[in-house]
């Protein structure tokens, strides 16, 4: 399994997802484990016009964590058989390892108009 993560240069996601500097991509081992992460360089702009979703797709990523992300984006990453989880924030690596744990859900919402996604905690919607 392969999850992507919109991310900062700290490695925090990003809060936009069609905004962020880049994707890390974790390789999950067949114990449940990190195995590899590695960096997808992004398109930058909206998440829903770039082929971003194909590229990952195409590199076997299954599982989308983002912080706020758009409707349209999240329409195209499905169509590209890849689930989107919202609502997350934090280190990248350690909401991996939450969601890796059962502890992270899908906060049910999405940014509308390419609106800033306010977010209160720490990482995404446990439960």
């Amino acid at each position: 399994m392969k999850i992507a993560v919109p991310v900062t240069k700290e490695n925090q996601i990003d809060s936009h997802f069609g905004h962020c500097e880049s994707y890390g991509v974790f390789t999950i081992s067949d114990k449940n484990e990190i195995a590899e992460i590695k960096s997808v360089e992004s398109p930058q702009g909206c998440g829903c016009k770039s082929d971003i979703a194909s590229v990952l797709a195409s590199d076997g990523v299954s599982i989308m964590l983002a912080g706020g992300i758009g409707g349209g984006a999240i329409n195209v990453l499905n169509n590209s058989g890849i689930e989107v989880i919202r609502g997350c924030s934090g280190d990248a690596t350690e909401v991996v390892k939450l969601y890796l744990s059962g502890l992270i859900e899908d906060s049910g919402s999405s940014c509308h108009q390419h609106e800033a996604h306010q977010e209160s905690g720490h990482s995404c919607s446990h439960n």
